[in-house]
């Protein structure tokens, strides 16, 4: 199982031009097929007076599920372009739209592939791209003699701190990724002469944007 991916959180829209013709890329985040044909029929309803609505998807964290539709475009040019972009940028969740004016010039085989997959990869510039990861919690106690070395060990190893309690302890509650929990435990307790109590709580997802921490139903 991935401790890590990263997922759309937010979608976005971004537009190219390429000899006349509009590519205008629209990202939305999904957790099903059924959300994406619908986000799909939804873009199309939108843009009924284009020439092409293509479009593609990725869900899951192993990309489990992939679609891609060229809409008409000459096979291989569209939509399989666009989900490679979804791929190589290794993100999950989400479905991709890009809407085509034509302006009266054809591009050809390759120059249709780099329009499509240019317009993506706009698209995705314009949206929120958030890693997940996959954590426990922990709660760190320590008298007050023991907080500096804390703050320093948690700091270095670049630890998210969700809340510091300080009473007659100081209480320090924290999301550490999976792969790296066992390490900062032994360092904790190096770090304090085994004077700070651990505990281990749930395992929960998490990522940060804007430095804000958002935790995930999973």
């Amino acid at each position: 199982m991935a401790d890590r991916y990263k997922i759309l959180y937010e979608g976005g829209e971004g537009e190219t031009e390429v000899k006349k013709s509009r590519f205008i890329a629209t990202t939305r985040p999904v957790k099903s097929e059924e959300e994406a044909v619908s986000f799909i029929a939804e873009m199309k309803k939108k843009y009924w007076d284009a020439s092409h609505n293509c479009s593609a998807f990725t869900i899951g964290r192993n990309h489990e599920l992939t679609r891609c539709s060229d809409d008409g475009e000459p096979a291989q040019t569209a939509g399989r372009p666009m989900l490679d972009v979804l791929l190589g940028e290794d993100v999950h969740d989400l479905c991709v739209v890009v809407t085509r004016y034509f302006g009266g010039t054809l591009l050809g085989t390759g120059g249709l592939v780099r329009a499509y997959s240019g317009a993506v990869k706009e698209g995705l510039l314009n949206s929120q791209i958030v890693e997940k990861f996959r954590a426990y919690q922990m709660d760190v106690r320590t008298g007050y003699t023991g907080v500096g070395k804390i703050q320093y060990i948690l700091a270095q190893e670049n630890i998210t701190v969700m809340d510091s309690i300080y009473t007659d302890q100081v209480e320090f509650k924290l999301l550490v990724p999976v792969e790296r929990y066992e390490d900062l435990e032994k360092q904790l307790i190096e770090g304090t002469n085994g004077g700070a109590r651990l505990e281990k709580g749930d395992e929960i997802w998490y990522g940060i944007l804007n430095k804000e921490v958002i935790l995930f139903e999973e």
